[in-house]
């Protein structure tokens, strides 16, 4: 415990990176500059997320160089940014952690902002990029994807993927990031009551390397918000969740019963209505199958549940 204490530092600043040899030296600059005004007690940790470039000799001598305020850290394949985010967040000393991409599109400045909004009690804020600095495609389809979360995650910002964010120490170290969940990252913690704001940052043109944005990434993301909605909305109560879709595929299904029916007894034939019919079948069994799912996982979540109060109670009775 008093390790901990000791090792503490006032402000963390998380970067992961693959293959932005020729930003790091530049970043790095900018933030010591910007910290001379905010603290000397803090480190910046780059997570080197498997890159192919000359990434990991660039962080090797910035370390050589800073080892005071240096940490980095080399993975030996791509592993993702949620990874290198969970990795930095798991070494991170710091009271507050910032986290920023290493492209250089990030300004350092915005940093004292950040903490002052952190100090005024909210446990996440995250950046806007309100004026980005990207190709046209790039920023249409992060609005649409912004708003499509907005919408399903009841979640209120403007630009849940902006890698400009702070956080409480302690919010970031309770993340189970994997896969792409960083793009979600304010609406797990959002569902989990903690208090997100959002500041509008200075956004910069990319000056080396190459964007890792891509379409395949676009499409994944809307599964990986499916799954945050599944673990954080309704992960006590799935049948709500499964419930919902099962009765209205149930619902649409025999209603199409119902037509067929009465096309049958009122006009004698069908023709031409079998497909109508097959669809109308098998709505009616995605319907019965979502609802028992939805039911089976109630079940689950109750004998989880006594599980867990059995042993409280026995613990109270030794």
């Amino acid at each position: 415990m008093s390790d901990n204490n000791q090792n503490q530092k006032e402000i963390s600043i998380v970067i992961p990176a693959l293959n932005e040899a020729e930003s790091l030296s530049v970043l790095r600059g900018e933030i010591a500059e910007v910290m001379k005004s905010v603290t000397s007690d803090y480190e910046i940790i780059i997570i080197d997320d498997g890159s192919s470039d000359n990434t990991q000799k660039v962080i090797s001598n910035l370390c050589d160089s800073d080892r005071e305020h240096i940490i980095g850290i080399c993975f030996k394949v791509n592993f993702g940014k949620a990874t290198a985010l969970k990795v930095g967040f798991g070494q991170a000393q710091g009271k507050i952690i910032i986290t920023m991409d290493a492209d250089l599109q990030d300004d350092p400045k915005e940093i004292p902002r950040f903490i002052a909004k952190i100090n005024e009690g909210y446990d996440l804020v995250s950046g806007w990029k309100q004026n980005r600095k990207d190709s046209f495609i790039k920023n249409n389809s992060s609005k649409f994807y912004n708003f499509t979360t907005s919408l399903f995650s009841k979640i209120k910002l403007h630009d849940f993927n902006c890698g400009f964010k702070a956080y409480k120490s302690e919010i970031a170290k309770e993340l189970d990031l994997y896969g792409q969940l960083h793009r979600y990252i304010p609406v797990m913690v959002g569902n989990r009551g903690y208090r997100i704001t959002e500041i509008s940052v200075h956004h910069r043109k990319r000056k080396y390397g190459r964007s890792k944005y891509g379409p395949i990434r676009f499409l994944n993301g809307f599964l990986d918000l499916l799954t945050v909605i599944i673990l954080t909305r309704y992960f006590k109560r799935p049948a709500h969740f499964f419930g919902a879709f099962g009765f209205i595929a149930l619902g649409t299904g025999f209603t199409i019963g119902l037509y067929i029916t009465f096309l049958k007894f009122s006009s004698g034939s069908i023709q031409g209505k079998l497909p109508l019919l097959i669809a109308g079948i098998l709505l009616i069994m995605v319907g019965v199958q979502l609802i028992s799912l939805g039911l089976i996982g109630e079940m689950f979540v109750k004998i989880s549940g006594e599980k867990k109060d059995g042993g409280s109670k026995i613990k109270r009775i030794i």
